[in-house]
């Protein structure tokens, strides 16, 4: 599926200072950059870096003289995705897990695990099978967390979220992320383009690995699962943030867009008569 997608920021930059952003579309081998601009106006240089594990394409720029700043990114991807029967996506013993799922498992600044462990267990821990198991909680954030713009802020946390019973997209990915490690399913967080999403902006959900693949879940719903394009993957927003700043910066505007660049698309939510997972290769 091909998708065209387009963020523009815009920040003044009152002293030197470095900006370092993560809104470049991922290149995985099922996610490929047809096409791609990046301007920076005025000019400053910048640099591409990418994560050790390559579940970030980072742009560095280094601002020498106070300005403003506007940066404006267009790519047109072509993604990939699978569709797999519920009973394949097994729960993977933690003895099977490749060295790079474990630290999935482990609580993180956003997801607190740890402090949700006898309610996870004790809400889903029955459910037989893994992806169920998932699919429960998913629909459990969905009913029991209002999504409510401006609700919460950079420090909360999945067990804020618990309390507060509302959240914005992230607050939902991390809440979904927690809850699954506690039932010992490894979960990281999924940050993209996501079509249809409105208002447009960047979006936050979370995959848990089942059956030795990454399988995606929104617990928002408020786009189809399979129009997203991925940024980045960690373990929680802490690890995949759009923008990192350094020095004495005011943010001013962001505008994000993802439209369909292919005419065969039809939109998909997981269907109780018909579970299958759905996964980004």
């Amino acid at each position: 599926m091909k998708f065209k997608v387009t963020s523009e920021l815009s920040y003044q930059f009152n002293s030197p200072g470095t900006l370092i952003l993560n809104i470049h579309a991922l290149r995985t081998p099922d996610q490929t950059v047809l096409e791609e601009l990046h301007q920076v106006e005025p000019y400053f240089k910048s640099q591409e870096l990418v994560s050790a594990h390559a579940e970030n394409r980072f742009i560095r720029i280094e601002i020498d003289t106070p300005s403003p700043i506007h940066i404006k990114y267009e790519a047109l991807i072509e993604n990939a995705t699978a569709f797999i029967p519920a009973s394949e996506l097994y729960e993977v013993q933690v003895k099977d897990m490749d060295a790079l799922v474990l630290s999935y498992l482990n609580p993180s600044r956003y997801c607190q695990s740890d402090k949700l462990y006898r309610l996870a267990n004790n809400m889903f821990g029955y459910i037989d099978g893994a992806f169920n198991k998932v699919l429960a909680l998913t629909d459990w954030i969905y009913y029991n967390v209002e999504y409510l713009s401006g609700s919460t802020n950079s420090q909360t946390s999945a067990y804020d979220t618990v309390t507060e019973q509302a959240g914005v997209c992230r607050d939902f990915a991390h809440l979904g992320i927690a809850l699954c490690r506690a039932l010992t399913i490894p979960a990281r967080y999924f940050t993209g383009y996501s079509y249809k999403l409105s208002p447009p902006d960047f979006h936050a959900c979370f995959e848990a690995y089942l059956g030795g693949k990454w399988i995606i879940f929104d617990a928002t719903k408020l786009c189809p699962l399979n129009g997203l394009v991925k940024i980045a993957t960690g373990r929680d927003a802490a690890d995949t943030a759009i923008a990192s700043i350094f020095g004495d910066v005011l943010f001013t505007s962001i505008q994000v867009g993802c439209e369909i660049a292919d005419e065969n698309f039809v939109p998909f939510q997981y269907d109780k008569a018909d579970l299958k997972g759905l996964a980004y290769l």
